[in-house]
């Protein structure tokens, strides 16, 4: 059995929630980027041609994604990066800059109308077990809309259970860029190795913590785990689900 940690590092998507993809999300977003661009007489796309555009476009910053973790220290988009180079590339001039001044807005409404997050069964209890033990805890997470997870955090009563929240769009680094980790443990005055990290990748979460040392590196299995690049990174540790993390953690 591993030593218990001074310090749990979890995932948000796939981790702490359940990710369900909402279908009819690039629809209803570009009903309001077209409400925007019209109100504004930049001669604004089709909603169709948007939606469109932001279905490929979040696609592309997927691939995207895939791609930059195979570097050692990717940093993350700008909201404005997205809108510009991923979304309104091929849209008039006039309607880009109106984008641009408003991506941080239309970037929290992407992530409020893309997701219906679940928080996974047996969460709670291991976060109740984690500080009924002293362990501290925090949530380490790529993501382009931060302050919606928070936002989700708040209202699942769960936001208090955490002394950190790191997400990539806010810290200008991505997993497995290491410093995300590390900027954590700093945060919690801990040293990596006496964390343990939890994530449902290896080409980003796992490589990460590896990467920053941690002393132990989970893989949660999700939706995403058997979809991701191939990856010669291994974790410490696999479980199924929070109730196995749960289980591993009351061993130790």
């Amino acid at each position: 059995m591993p030593t218990a940690p001074r310090a749990l590092l979890l995932d948000f998507g796939g981790v702490i929630v359940h990710d369900v993809r909402r279908k009819t999300w690039a629809r209803e977003l570009a009903e309001t980027v077209y409400t925007l661009l019209a109100a504004s007489d930049a001669r604004p796309p089709e909603v169709a041609a948007i939606e469109a555009d932001l279905s490929a476009g979040l696609n592309s910053y997927g691939y995207w994604g895939d791609g930059v973790s195979r570097s050692f220290a990717p940093t993350e988009l700008r909201h404005e990066q997205l809108w510009a180079d991923f979304v309104a590339a091929d849209w008039s001039p006039a309607a880009r800059e109106i984008v641009l001044a408003h991506a941080t807005t239309l970037t929290y409404r992407l992530g409020e109308v893309r997701h219906e997050w679940r928080v996974r069964e047996g969460m709670a209890e291991l976060l109740d077990e984690a500080a009924g033990r002293g362990i501290l805890l925090a949530v380490v997470s790529n993501t382009i809309y931060g302050s919606v997870h928070r936002d989700f955090l708040e209202r699942a009563g769960l936001a208090d259970r955490f002394a950190v929240q790191l997400y990539s769009d806010e810290a200008g680094v991505r997993k497995p860029n290491p410093e995300l980790i590390l900027r954590t443990t700093r945060a919690l005055s801990v040293s990596p190795d006496e964390a343990w990290f939890v994530g449902d990748t290896r080409s980003r979460d796992v490589r990460c913590g590896r990467r920053a040392g941690v002393g132990i590196a989970v893989l949660m299995q999700s939706d995403r785990t058997l979809y991701e690049p191939a990856t010669p990174v291994e974790p410490d540790f696999e479980v199924a689900d929070p109730v196995a993390l749960h289980a591993l953690l009351a061993a130790c």
